[in-house]
């Protein structure tokens, strides 16, 4: 047994507690649980520090493990787990070094943890099938020269910007358990609602994060519908990107009447989420607009409204849009990403009439003011569009969403059909129905390991939706059903069989733990073949004494025996205390010993 490669379980200690500090980013420290979570954790570091007996490090070891196990109920994406899962290992295995007070060296005191952790995967999956489920845990400046990158803003000032430049950084991947997108011209994805208007920025309304939810969602009837799994990365609003259509199935988010899906708490991470699609519209399509969404401030941009007023005469709303999409289809309006900054006041006006060059934004905001100019409410949403569809060699297809698929688009109020989305920016000559502006440009590089790079990181997120799609979708009615297929409706057997399933992992966990080890050489290996071969002649080994010696007593005793065990003891002796041997003489001796081996059996069969 090697002892410098030994590690003392303080030192293992530290490493977990690294391990569990790297764990707790992304914790949402602002509610009870992550803040209680975190607590946990400054006290195992603190308790680390000053502790200086057996007991004091047993307490170490406990609040570790304990703080794995909350941070597990509040994050349980694909590399959170891993990383959880070396703080566990790794906390076991100090905790194995000061029971035992051994240096064991690294390798078999990782099997001993491995061992012991597996002996509680039985119990641990039992009652994750077992008992019931609750709901997931967790919760630019301007100027002449002016840029932004892409992305999403409270406010939306497409005037102020002189150049947009794409950001290639990832924003959200939503996998489908039909394992096909959505055609082309539906992937929008809707983020932020700016329904206020200044007469150049849209802003999203000030009471937004406290807004009145939507009408309750009906419940799913009928044959169950397809459902979307969302990993989204971190970002400062509280509202995430979703279709409008689908069901939230998790607690801490609610649909908002302005037609936002927001978390109800905060979160500083990585947010995950299961959407439901479903046949029915739901409620916030069918909200009244209020009456901020048809004002226009007073003596801004005069030719738009004359423009949008010359349409107000039109009886049907659904004509004023059309009237609306031939205006724009009949100039020389183009798309960039670099038109210039507009002037301050009556920018709108500009844009419309003299420069009619401009990115999303840009189209949005007039098209949203022109509509409330003939009497039809409107109001901007920012969010994402497209998104490339990635199928890894592993794991799920996902639809990946980067930065630059920011789009804005508009929505208009119709009496017969309530909030409809309309998107100026497709109107224009030579735009594509899967997206028309920053959102079709995909990031390329020429750069050989960049492409890998890019490869190996969708292989990884392939597998980090699986996961999400596992841990997420079995919920309580994946559950319920697994329940009735087990005990044909009979649920009030559900405590028996779990303390079956308790009792079976308990059983399994004993046997596992007690096991004898499987010695680590070849050598170790084979002398124990040899002593049961010597067992079951009823020849056993006293205490202290060698093979030699042994070999000796049971070749007096048993005189057929003798040749062969005297060989035996012979290639033990070269193999464990002789000269270092080259691979040539070890084989050599190996082949003795099998051959004597072989006699030894046979000999011992005659008896």
């Amino acid at each position: 047994m090697s002892i410098t490669l030994a590690l003392p379980s303080r030192r293992l200690q530290w490493l977990a507690q690294a391990f569990l500090v790297a764990a707790c980013v992304g914790l949402d420290v602002g509610w009870l649980l992550g803040a209680l979570t975190l607590a946990l954790v400054l006290m195992a570091g603190l308790k680390l520090l000053e502790a200086r007996n057996r007991q004091g490090r047993r307490l170490v070891a406990l609040l570790q493990v304990v703080s794995c196990g909350l941070i597990a109920a509040q994050q349980p994406d694909l590399l959170p787990s891993i990383v959880q899962l070396g703080a566990t290992v790794l906390a076991l295995a100090g905790l194995l070094q000061l029971e035992t007070g051994q240096a064991l060296a690294w390798r078999p005191l990782l099997r001993r943890s491995l061992r012991l952790l597996a002996a509680a995967l039985p119990m641990a999956l039992a009652l994750f099938l077992l008992v019931p489920r609750i709901g997931p845990f967790g919760p630019g400046i301007g100027g002449p020269g002016a840029r932004a990158d892409t992305g999403l803003s409270d406010s939306l000032d497409p005037g102020s910007i002189a150049a947009l430049v794409n950001d290639p950084a990832p924003a959200a991947r939503v996998a489908f358990s039909t394992n096909q997108p959505p055609p082309p011209q539906e992937r929008y994805w809707r983020v932020l609602v700016h329904p206020l208007f200044t007469g150049a920025t849209w802003e999203r309304h000030p009471l937004a994060e406290s807004d009145r939810p939507a009408p309750p969602l009906p419940a799913p009837t009928g044959e169950p519908f397809a459902d979307q799994v969302w990993l989204v990365e971190p970002s400062r609003f509280r509202a995430v990107p979703w279709d409008g259509k689908a069901r939230p199935l998790d607690a801490a988010l609610r649909p908002e009447a302005s037609g936002e899906l927001r978390l109800l708490r905060p979160a500083l991470g990585r947010r995950s989420y299961r959407l439901l699609e479903q046949a029915q519209p739901l409620g916030w399509q069918r909200q009244l607009p209020r009456g901020y969404e048809l004002s226009l401030p007073g003596g801004a941009n005069p030719r738009l409204l004359e423009l949008g007023r010359s349409w107000a005469a039109l009886p049907d709303p659904a004509l004023r849009v059309e009237a609306a999409r031939r205006f724009f289809t009949s100039q020389d309006f183009r798309y960039t990403t670099t038109p210039g900054r507009l002037p301050d006041r009556d920018g709108l006006d500009v844009f419309l009439f003299e420069q009619r060059q401009g990115f999303c934004g840009h189209y949005a905001s007039a098209f949203s003011a022109l509509m409330r100019a003939a009497g039809v409410p409107s109001r901007v949403v920012s969010g994402y569009l497209g998104g490339r569809w990635v199928q890894p060699l592993g794991g799920n297809s996902f639809l990946e969403l980067r930065q630059l698929d920011a789009h804005a688009w508009s929505e208009v109020w119709l009496p017969a059909a309530g909030w409809q989305r309309v998107d100026p920016t497709r109107w224009l000559p030579g735009a594509t129905t899967a997206s028309a502006g920053p959102a079709a440009r995909e990031e390329r590089s020429r750069w050989p390991l960049a492409r890998q790079g890019r490869w190996l990181r969708e292989q990884w997120w392939g597998l980090d939706v699986a996961w999400s799609r596992w841990w997420l979708g079995f919920d309580r009615a994946n559950q319920d059903n697994l329940l009735r297929w087990l005990l044909g409706g009979r649920l009030w057997a559900v405590g028996w069989l779990l303390i079956a399933a308790l009792g079976v992992g308990l059983a399994a966990a004993l046997l596992l733990l007690r096991r004898p080890q499987r010695p680590r050489d070849r050598l170790s290996r084979e002398l124990a073949g040899l002593l049961r071969v010597l067992e079951r002649l009823r020849i056993r080994p006293e205490p202290g004494e060698t093979l030699e010696a042994l070999a000796a007593r049971a070749g007096g005793s048993h005189p057929p025996l003798a040749e062969p065990l005297a060989e035996l003891a012979a290639c033990h002796g070269e193999l464990r205390h002789g000269p270092k041997l080259n691979s040539r003489e070890r084989r050599r001796i190996s082949r003795r010993w099998q051959l004597a081996l072989r006699r030894l059996k046979g000999s011992g069969s005659a008896l």
